[in-house]
């Protein structure tokens, strides 16, 4: 029966590395259909800012509440793992406690393994605290940035899937190590002595040790195959970002928010005919950030006109809403949400890639992100304040993204308001936004000198 159990142990483990490293080459794949992005500088900057807001939840302390809330189911996940890698070794090698039987007789060795159960049943506690409170604040108290209109339909479904499963995985937890304890004290009349499980045990009482290791067993095999199916599930669902908040972090833009990214190429030209002493049919230099020199279009209208940064941004969002919250034009009842704008760039980049997969690299379905998911009217009510990049917990830019599609709008399809054309025309022949020959520009300071004459 041990053999048996072992076996189908490691099958099930292997179909579920099989299945989550299927959708996670899936899922890099489509991220690679982005434009190619250097970013290699400040590597140790970098990795503290990824300690500091990806590991340290440095950026969720703006609002305490949800902050702490948070941070009980963070640590219980991180913590847990210690427990976790216990029963995956009994699993493979058909022990029990396996940890517990090295040290047993140590009293040390044996107070350090009651410290870290009770650490984790504690943690746990407050994890399923924190989870309730979650769950009432979606569906019960509908927080406003919980319930805009993109989260709607499975986004809320998949939120509350996952915070059912964490329920679901502590109640696991307790049901293993209660009757485990009670079937320990029935046996030997000692139990090993978990201060949080051992108040559980008098729900156990009833039982004989027969039953007691079959609902230790059921809690048990609950678990893991509960933590397989997470595993198995992350990838389709926004808990992505347990993964890729760390890269995405590391990789966010180090340089001021306010600081537009230009295109190269343009930029190159300007300086071309702004420089007296340039050679204009001098071949031009190769580019610094891996992109194309001179692009084939400007601005991006579909996902694989976006490079493979914004497309990490789109996977790793946790569809929080703090951003949207923070976005002066959603406050007002325009019609953009920046969380909108990122879960429509993912939902984009699966379709693209699905097809891909089903007719292959030259695949196309005649639709774009821009158009079909993104309208003009979201891009053009964007003031470009930047709060959604201030706000974002894991250091999503969409910002960059508006910009790439109103560039695409702008320079490809002549696609501007009519006020902004004639800003664009005034820039061109004099020089500034404003109707005035360049000429005319000190006169102001005529006026004032005729008034202090």
């Amino acid at each position: 029966m041990e053999l048996v159990q072992i076996i189908v142990f490691i099958l099930v483990f292997a179909l579920t590395l099989f299945l989550f490293f299927k959708e996670a080459k899936f899922i890099y794949r489509n991220i690679k259909l982005g434009r190619p992005k250097q970013i290699d500088d400040n590597k140790g900057e970098r990795f503290k800012r990824m300690l500091l807001i990806a590991f340290g939840q440095k950026k969720m302390f703006k609002n305490l509440i949800p902050a702490f809330l948070h941070l009980a189911i963070y640590v219980a996940f991180l913590i847990t793992q210690i427990e976790l890698i216990e029963i995956l070794i009994d699993g493979f090698t058909g022990k029990h406690r396996l940890f517990f039987n090295l040290v047993e007789g140590s009293a040390i060795g044996e107070g350090i393994y009651i410290g870290i159960i009770t650490t984790i049943e504690a943690l746990s506690i407050l994890a399923f605290i924190a989870t309730i409170a979650f769950l009432a604040r979606r569906n019960l108290l509908k927080v406003p940035r919980l319930t805009m209109s993109e989260m709607k339909g499975w986004p809320k479904l998949d939120a509350n899937i996952i915070l059912f499963v964490e329920l679901y995985l502590i109640i696991c937890i307790f049901l293993m190590n209660g009757a485990d304890m009670a079937r320990e004290k029935a046996l030997t009349g000692e139990d090993y002595g978990f201060p949080i499980s051992g108040a559980l045990m008098p729900l156990f009482a009833n039982f004989s040790p027969d039953t007691l290791k079959i609902l230790e067993r059921i809690g048990w095999w609950g678990h893991i195959l509960g933590v397989f199916a997470f595993l198995v599930y992350i990838p389709h669902s926004k808990h992505l970002h347990i993964m890729l908040a760390f890269p995405n972090v590391y990789f966010s833009r180090l340089f001021e928010k306010g600081r537009l990214n230009n295109m190269e190429a343009v930029t190159n030209e300007v300086k071309l005919m702004m420089d007296p002493n340039a050679d204009p049919y001098a071949e031009p230099e190769a580019s610094e950030g891996g992109e194309e020199e001179v692009p084939e279009k400007f601005g991006a209208k579909d996902v694989q006109d976006l490079n493979w940064k914004h497309l990490l941004d789109a996977y790793s969002c946790t569809e929080c809403g703090r951003c949207s919250a923070a976005c002066p034009a959603s406050q007002t009842g325009k019609k953009l949400s920046p969380r909108k704008i990122m879960m429509d760039t993912r939902d984009r980049l699966e379709e693209v890639g699905k097809g891909i997969d089903e007719h292959g690299p030259d695949f196309t379905d005649n639709k774009s992100l821009l158009g079909d998911y993104i309208t003009t009217e979201e891009l053009r009510a964007c003031t470009t304040c930047n709060a959604c990049v201030e706000e974002c917990p894991v250091s999503i830019n969409p910002l960059d993204i508006i910009f790439e599609l109103r560039r695409h709008l702008i320079m490809e399809d002549s696609n501007s308001p009519e006020e902004w054309n004639l800003m664009f025309n005034n820039i061109e022949n004099n020089g500034a936004p404003w109707q005035f020959s360049p000429t005319d520009r000190l006169k102001w300071a005529d006026e004032l000198e005729k008034g202090k004459a």
